[in-house]
């Protein structure tokens, strides 16, 4: 007897054409083979070199069944993924929102200031695009849990410095840069915030959070910004998380500027924290003789003793100046984006990505630290 014969299989139908992945980088098209029933599509995924962890099944699949020569039955699946762009859409973040049971922490008497800058959500750029981003501000929320385990502040001051998303009218490289559309930039941006609030919210008995306008989250008809200072897409996000706040009865206040203004000012302690997003100044260097004309018309930062800024992209601190007695400080914030190519490329200078934070002590003036997280 010869045991090296064996029946042919019998062809299997393929009413969707061969297996095969098609992926155009963000979404795709699979055809499986027959599969038992009840079978998931993580297998077939893994086998085709996509983790299921990072992709999800839009839609509804489409299914054909038949019956094997065996009499097993299998079926054949042709479904649509994509990318998972990390993070619930802002409609599921108040569809799955809970009620915040406040508990009194133990602290000491201080506040953290978080400075957070120019995430730019949906730009792609040297460092990556918005799966980097998405683990890079995972990776700075751990280390900011970190901070507040070792510092335990008793308030929080959530700062939003400006440019939160990347937009589409600032320059015409835009349109081929980012990978996210607009719509999804709000989402996802509003999704880093609220678990960065959440996060300071669990740790500190009061949370304070503002924002003010800025060139990238302007409402704008080519490079023309419409409207006045308050028509942006952060103040517009902040306004989102501060109707979530309330129903959610989290801890957190919220502010923004007068109706024509872009800047704003909140006192801590015996400290007063100006915020402006820093578009004001075409350089850096011109930031300290902009806050000092702020004076002349009695402007929000009028009276600040340290300017919080963003929009330069690294980070700087100067003390410029005095106000009852004490230095005034500028705080320049980092940027949290996937870089500034253009500017690397013209000016040949870079710096990390970061998130800035320093702790304020009441009855003891500010003395410059900060923290690049």
């Amino acid at each position: 007897m010869l045991d090296n014969l064996e029946p042919a299989p019998k062809p299997e139908p393929t009413p969707f054409g061969r297996p095969a992945v098609e992926f155009d980088g963000n979404e795709g098209t699979a055809t499986t083979n027959g599969l038992p029933t009840g079978a998931d599509f993580k297998d077939f995924l893994i086998d085709a070199g996509y983790d299921p962890e990072q992709y999800e099944v839009i839609g509804n699949p489409r299914t054909s069944r038949w019956q094997r020569y065996d009499g097993e039955w299998l079926t054949s699946y042709r479904f649509h993924f994509r990318l998972i762009q990390g993070g619930d859409t802002l409609a599921l973040l108040w569809s799955r929102a809970k009620k915040y049971q406040p508990t009194k922490k133990e602290t000491d008497k201080s506040t953290i200031v978080v400075l957070w800058s120019d995430t730019q959500t949906g730009k792609t750029g040297s460092r990556g695009n918005t799966t980097d981003l998405i683990e890079r501000i995972s990776q700075k929320q751990i280390e900011l849990e970190l901070f507040l385990k070792k510092h335990k502040p008793e308030h929080a001051v959530f700062l939003n410095v400006g440019d939160s998303i990347e937009g589409f009218e600032n320059t015409g490289s835009q349109s081929f840069t980012n990978d996210l559309s607009l719509m999804e930039q709000v989402d996802l941006e509003a999704t880093f915030q609220w678990e960065t609030l959440k996060l300071l919210a669990r740790h500190t008995n009061q949370v304070t959070a503002a924002a003010v306008g800025s060139n990238h989250c302007a409402w704008r008809k080519g490079k023309d910004k419409l409207g006045n200072p308050l028509d942006d897409w952060g103040i517009h996000i902040q306004r989102q998380l501060a109707r979530l706040a309330q129903e959610t009865n989290q801890p957190i206040k919220f502010y923004e500027p007068q109706t024509y203004d872009e800047s704003l000012a909140l006192p801590v302690y015996d400290e007063i924290l100006g915020l402006a997003h820093g578009h004001q100044a075409n350089r850096p260097e011109q930031i300290p003789n902009w806050w000092r004309g702020q004076s002349h018309g009695e402007q929000a930062v009028a009276e600040a003793t340290i300017l919080n800024t963003g929009h330069y992209h690294h980070l700087r601190i100067i003390e410029t100046g005095r106000k009852n007695g004490r230095s005034r400080w500028w705080v320049q914030a980092p940027t949290l984006d996937n870089g500034s190519d253009w500017y690397r490329q013209r000016a040949g200078d870079d710096s990390d990505a970061g998130l800035a934070v320093y702790l304020l002590y009441p009855d003891k003036p500010f003395t410059g630290t900060v923290y690049k997280l």
